[in-house]
């Protein structure tokens, strides 16, 4: 996909010039995979 293409699809979700809502939404999102992933890997590497 290109860069255009990702603006278009994210335009309703922001009404900002730019990326703005839709970039937030997508770092957000990210930080809790991430921290939902940490979370699964400390709990399985715990000795129960």
């Amino acid at each position: 996909m290109s860069t255009s293409t990702l603006v278009q699809l994210a335009a309703p979700i922001s009404s900002e010039n730019g990326p703005g809502l839709f970039l937030r939404i997508v770092v957000v999102a990210s930080i809790v995979g991430v921290c939902l992933l940490g979370w699964i890997l400390v709990r399985a590497g715990r000795d129960n």
